[in-house]
C-alpha cells in the first residue's frame, strides 16, 4: 500500500506492513459514524470560513464537496477503500480528490482525536433517544396490560416462594418502575453527552482564533467541553451509557425469567402468542419461550461491553491513547442489541394470554393469607411477633391436617387464640386481602389507579424531553445539510 494513503505519512521513510494496517484499521466498525463525521466536518468549515481562518471561497467548496459526500453516504454509493484505517481518512481523501488545495484545509485546528469523539457523541445523542423511544414504547404496553387485569390475582413471590397475593396490574406496574428509572437514567446522563469537543484538537487546544462555541451550536451540542484533554481522552460518557444499557438489559431479563417461568406447564399462568414462540425440532408438542429467553441470555452480553470499556479506560494516562478505538464495538452491539430486545419483549408481551382461573387457583395455596390473619390479630391487641407465632401454629396444623386457613372452622381458629372472633372470615378470601392493601403503592384495585395515572404522566413528560432534543438535533443539521 502507498505510504501516502495515510494521514500521516510525512514522519515515515517507508510505510506500515499491510499486517500493520490492517491491525490498526477501525473502518469496519466505524464506517458507522460516516454522516456525524461529515456533519462535524460541516460545521468546521462553516466556523473556520466565519473567523477568517480559511477563505470564504473555500469554505464554500468544502461545504458543497462534503454535502455532495453526504448524499453518497444516505444512497450508499460513497467509493469506501477498505486500504484506508478509518471513515474518516475516507471521506477526507476523498474530498481532497475532488477539490484538492480547498479540502486540505478542512483539517486546519482540529485533529482526529477531537473529530472522532465528536462524531461518537453526536452518535450517541441518537442512540439514547432511540433507546429511550424503545423504552417509552414498553412503558405503554405495560401500562395497557396493567390497566387491562386490575382486578385479576395472582401468587407474589418471595424466594420464588408463594407470599402474599397480588394483583397482575400491581406486578406489572412494579416492571413499569424499572423501566422508568432505566429512561430517567438515560435522560439524566444525556445532558454530560451532548458535550461538544470538536476544537479541542490533540489534547492542548489551538493557536487559531477558533469560535468553539459557534461549532457546538451548529451541531445542536448543549456547550463545548471545558477542559481540551479531558474533551479528547475520556470515554466515562460511553461507559455510563454501557451501565444504563447492561442495567436496562438485567431488568428485561427479570422479567423474561417470570414469563418462562409462567408459560410452564407447572405455572400454566400465561401462553405466549405464536408469534413470540418457536418449536422443537424432534418433540411436536413443545412450544418454546425462546424470545424471552434470548433476551435473557444476552443480557450477558450487555454487561460484557460494560466490562469491556471499563477494563480498557482503567489503564489509560492523559490523554489519547489508541486503546481509546476499542470503544466503538461495545457501544454499536450494545445500543442495537438493546434496542431489538426491548422492542420484541414489548411485542411478546402485548401478546400475553393470562389463565386468570389457574393464577387464582395458584393463589390460593401456600397460605397467602397467613399474614393478614396477623394483622388481624394485631388490630384485636396483640403484638405482632405473638401474632406471627400464632398463625405460624396454626399454619402447620393446617398443613397436618391438609387445609387451608379459610377452611378452618370458628372452634378451629379460636383454639389458637381467643382473640379471634366471627370477623375473621372477612379477611381471609384472597379478594380480600388484595382489596384491603390500599396503602400507597399497594395492589388494592382501588389504588392501582393511581400508580397507572402517575405511570402516565411519566409517560408525557419522557416524550417532551425526548421530542425537545430531538427536535434540537434535527434544526442544528438540516441547517447544516
Amino acid at each position: 500500500m502507498d505510504s501516502k494513503k495515510v494521514l500521516w505519512s510525512g514522519r515515515f521513510k517507508e510505510g506500515a506492513t499491510d499486517a500493520t494496517l490492517a491491525f490498526t484499521s477501525s473502518l469496519h466498525t466505524d464506517v458507522k459514524l460516516a454522516r456525524y463525521d461529515v456533519l462535524g466536518s460541516i460545521a468546521h468549515a462553516k466556523m473556520l470560513s466565519a473567523q477568517g481562518i480559511i477563505s470564504q471561497e473555500d469554505g464554500k467548496e468544502i461545504q458543497k464537496g462534503l454535502k455532495e459526500i453526504l448524499l453518497q453516504i444516505e444512497d450508499g454509493t460513497l467509493p469506501i477503500q477498505d486500504s484506508l484505517e478509518d471513515i474518516h481518512s475516507n471521506i477526507e481523501f476523498i474530498l481532497t480528490d475532488r477539490i484538492k488545495d480547498a479540502g486540505a484545509r478542512l483539517h486546519t485546528a482540529r485533529s482526529r482525536n477531537d473529530q472522532v469523539v465528536t462524531d461518537v457523541r453526536m452518535f450517541m445523542r441518537d442512540a439514547i433517544l432511540d433507546t429511550i423511544e424503545e423504552l417509552i414504547g414498553f412503558e405503554k404496553t405495560l401500562l395497557e396490560v396493567s390497566k387491562d387485569n386490575i382486578d385479576v390475582i395472582v401468587p407474589g413471590f418471595t424466594h420464588v416462594q408463594h407470599a402474599q397475593p397480588v394483583t397482575i396490574s400491581h406486578h406489572f406496574m412494579a416492571h413499569f418502575s424499572r423501566i422508568r428509572r432505566d429512561i430517567e437514567r438515560f435522560i439524566e446522563s444525556y445532558s454530560r453527552v451532548n458535550v461538544c469537543p470538536l476544537g479541542s484538537a490533540a489534547l492542548a487546544g489551538t493557536t487559531y482564533d477558533i469560535d468553539r462555541e459557534y461549532t457546538s451550536s451548529l451541531l445542536g451540542f448543549q456547550n463545548p467541553c471545558y477542559n481540551s484533554m479531558d474533551g479528547v481522552s475520556d470515554r466515562d460518557f460511553i461507559a455510563e451509557f454501557l451501565f444504563n444499557s447492561s442495567l436496562c438489559a438485567v431488568h428485561l431479563s427479570s422479567i423474561c425469567e417470570e414469563l418462562v417461568y409462567w408459560s410452564s406447564q407447572e405455572f400454566a399462568f400465561i401462553e405466549m402468542d405464536d408469534a413470540y414462540a418457536t418449536g422443537s425440532s424432534i418433540m411436536p408438542q413443545k412450544k418454546n419461550s425462546d424470545v424471552a429467553e434470548l433476551t435473557r441470555g444476552r443480557t450477558g452480553a450487555a454487561i460484557g461491553d460494560l466490562v469491556n470499556i471499563l477494563t480498557t479506560m482503567k489503564g489509560l494516562p492523559l490523554t489519547y491513547n489508541r486503546d481509546l478505538q476499542e470503544d466503538k464495538d461495545a457501544m454499536f452491539s450494545s445500543y442495537t442489541r438493546l434496542t431489538s430486545c426491548i422492542k420484541m419483549c414489548s411485542a411478546m408481551i402485548a401478546t400475553l394470554s393470562f389463565n386468570k382461573e389457574r393464577m387464582l387457583s395458584a393463589a390460593s395455596e401456600g397460605f397467602m393469607n397467613a399474614t393478614d390473619l396477623a394483622d388481624y390479630l394485631v388490630v384485636k391487641g396483640m403484638p405482632f411477633r405473638k401474632a406471627h407465632e400464632v398463625v405460624g401454629g396454626a399454619v402447620r396444623y393446617c398443613i397436618d391436617e391438609n387445609k387451608k386457613l379459610e377452611d378452618l372452622t370458628l372452634k378451629e381458629l379460636q383454639s389458637f387464640s381467643d382473640l379471634i372472633e366471627e370477623d375473621v372470615f372477612d379477611i381471609l378470601p384472597l379478594e380480600k386481602c388484595v382489596n384491603r392493601r390500599k396503602s400507597f403503592g399497594g395492589t388494592s384495585p382501588e389504588i392501582i389507579p393511581v400508580q397507572l395515572d402517575n405511570g402516565h404522566s411519566a409517560v408525557d413528560r419522557q416524550n417532551a424531553f425526548l421530542i425537545g432534543e430531538r427536535n434540537i438535533i434535527e434544526q442544528a443539521f438540516k441547517a447544516l445539510e
